[in-house]
């Protein structure tokens, strides 16, 4: 038996869920362990789909570089989608062409299709290089969670006792774990979810689908694209994925797969030539052939179903599909997964290191479950738009339309976070057009040292630090420049956040400051700015063109900012807008960081 050991926080599960959780606690320095049951992680199939959100948050990571390489991109070779439906002459046919995704104020408009082994793939590698590595396999066989309120309060304590096997080492190793924090993200039959005894809501529908993966042998004339299809031999869904392979999604009958005697699903009971022999069926007049044995294929039963709580006493958290599960076709289980743990990462970082009070991993739950809310919401009216026999129970147009009224929540852009002590929307109206709640809009400014174009984007990287925003207006003007002036003061000022919240003044662990001006990048320099506005060359952004016109500019009126007036803007380590100010109302700045946070 392994010495006992303690750890910050202890993962179980390595799939997306998990490992984004593992990769950004590693990364932020906080003590983290990962396991998992498998003995490798998945090579091929399971989920696919990246939207554009997440894409966003892979680049906060530095990952998206890595996954636009290796996976299809669903924007210029797939730049519409396809609907599809019984024609007059036995076969089916094309309906409507439509962009993919029309989300306006998305970074990159479009998704990315990679099986799940890959994207799994870009997250081990880089946890690699910060020395951790997933423990596999290993299981987990009890979880005691400590009720003395004093050590569940503090965040220095290790109230979560957890024991784990390590399988297939001499005579199956025993390990006692002392954790801090444990996150459940094993998948929708969590251990830790049954073992805490939290429950799932919700229902299974009576609509079983197959897919399958496979380089498809095709006179189809839209296979790169995204294709809804409907007609009464079935319901099918294309997707186009990498290295010339398709994914394809048929509605099955009952008799396929559902064994008499239980009432269960039995996947034994077809067969991935069955699934291809239904969709060649649907596609017709159409030839649907694979080249090659099929890649992957699953059957599944639809399920809408989210957990009635998110976490124990804020020590054991649950993450991923072990809180909500829902039907593949809409793409959102791995989005939504890993939006839960890019959303906890930062909140158990910050408690950890003592930064901010244990009441914020309260917001955890409060921001996550909503969402899980809206999308069994979304995936209810997703999964209607087909029968069990596959007819068509919208019209086209009807299904069009739905599909443009979710867009920006199917792509994670419109996702918004209630008001919280983490979310003020009390002064909205100074930054009219940047949504309190939502993620920060992506806008190009340019570097003030060097004209360089920017998207602020890159300068909110996921580092666990709230960004502070200062839009200052023209510091030509001289009154702006007094304004300037004296709010630099007042940054600098004891009785301030800057100097109750930051702890490390030198390497600005805490907040990192950028400063954004509405002068030209012909009439000022970077070091025109107070030193506590500019701690590096690279934090001065200017609201101007780059040196070729191709780009930048109108970023104040972007976001509804009144040039004149300014204003200070705070983003999340999580990439979400918290609270927005005017530059002159310091003490609102103040207010929102000391209700969670623990001064200095």
């Amino acid at each position: 038996m392994t010495e006992p050991s303690n750890v910050d926080v202890l993962v179980v599960g390595a799939g997306p869920a998990g490992l984004m959780c593992a990769n950004a606690l590693v990364h932020a320095g906080v003590s983290v362990r990962i396991v998992d049951k498998r003995a490798e992680r998945i090579q091929a199939g399971h989920a696919d789909g990246m939207h554009a959100r997440t894409l966003e948050i892979f680049q906060s990571y530095g990952l998206a570089e890595r996954l636009f390489r290796e996976s299809e991109q669903i924007h210029r070779l797939v730049v519409r989608q396809a609907f599809y439906h019984r024609g007059p002459n036995g076969g089916i046919e094309r309906v409507r062409r439509g962009p993919g995704f029309t989300a306006p104020t998305a970074r990159f408009p479009f998704a990315c299709s990679r099986h799940q082994g890959g994207i799994e793939a870009i997250f081990i590698d880089a946890m690699k290089e910060k020395g951790l590595h997933v423990e596999r396999p290993t299981i987990p066989t009890s979880l005691e969670l400590s009720e003395d309120p004093i050590q569940l309060k503090d965040p220095r304590a290790y109230p979560v006792q957890v024991t784990l096997k390590h399988l297939g080492s001499a005579g199956d190793d025993i390990e006692v774990v002392n954790a801090k924090f444990v996150v459940g993200a094993d998948g929708a039959h969590s251990w830790v979810r049954k073992t805490m005894g939290i429950e799932m809501e919700g229902d299974q529908t009576d609509h079983i689908w197959g897919v399958i993966d496979f380089v498809p042998d095709t006179d189809f004339p839209d296979n790169r694209n995204l294709c809804f299809i409907q007609s009464p031999d079935g319901s099918a869904l294309l997707i186009p994925r990498e290295r010339d392979h398709v994914r394809v999604y048929v509605q099955l009958s009952d008799s396929d797969v559902i064994d008499p005697q239980t009432g269960r699903i039995d996947k034994d009971r077809t067969n991935p030539q069955r699934i291809l022999e239904i969709a060649q069926a649907v596609f017709r007049p159409y030839r649907m052939a694979a080249l090659g044995e099929v890649e992957w294929w699953t059957t599944y039963g639809v399920g809408q179903r989210y957990a009635r709580k998110f976490s124990v006493h804020d020590r054991v958290l649950i993450a991923g599909d072990a809180c909500h599960t829902h039907s593949p076709k809409g793409g959102q289980g791995m989005n939504a997964s890993m939006a839960d743990t890019h959303n906890l990462a930062w909140k158990l970082a910050f408690v950890i290191r003592g930064w901010a009070d244990m009441s914020l991993l309260n917001t955890y739950e409060g921001e996550r479950r909503k969402f899980a809310e809206e999308l069994i919401n979304f995936d209810r009216e997703w999964a209607a738009l087909f029968t069990e026999s596959g007819s068509p129970t919208r019209s086209d147009q009807e299904a069009h339309v739905m599909f443009r009224k979710h867009d920006e929540f199917m792509s994670g852009i419109g996702v918004a976070y209630d008001p919280s002590p983490i979310v003020n929307t009390q002064w909205q109206a100074c930054a009219s057009k940047l949504p309190i709640g939502q993620r920060m809009v992506p806008h190009i400014f340019v570097s003030a040292a060097d004209a360089r174009p920017m998207n602020i984007h890159d300068r909110l990287l996921a580092d666990a630090r709230f960004k502070i925003l200062v839009f200052v207006g023209d510091i030509t003007l001289s009154a702006t420049a007094e304004r300037v002036s004296v709010l630099a003061d007042r940054l600098a000022a004891p009785e301030h956040f800057l100097k109750r919240f930051e702890r490390d003044e030198d390497r600005h662990t805490v907040f990192d400051i950028l400063c954004i001006s509405a002068s030209s990048k012909d009439a000022v320099d970077y070091t025109d700015l107070p030193p506590i506005l500019r701690t590096h060359w690279s934090k001065v952004l200017l609201d101007d063109i780059d040196m070729h016109g191709r780009s930048g500019g109108g970023g104040f009126a972007a976001y509804g900012i009144d040039p004149q007036e300014g204003a200070m803007v705070i983003v999340r380590p999580d990439g979400h807008v918290g609270m927005v100010a005017p530059c002159d109302r310091l003490e609102a700045v103040d207010a929102y960081f000391t209700s969670f946070m623990v001064p200095i």
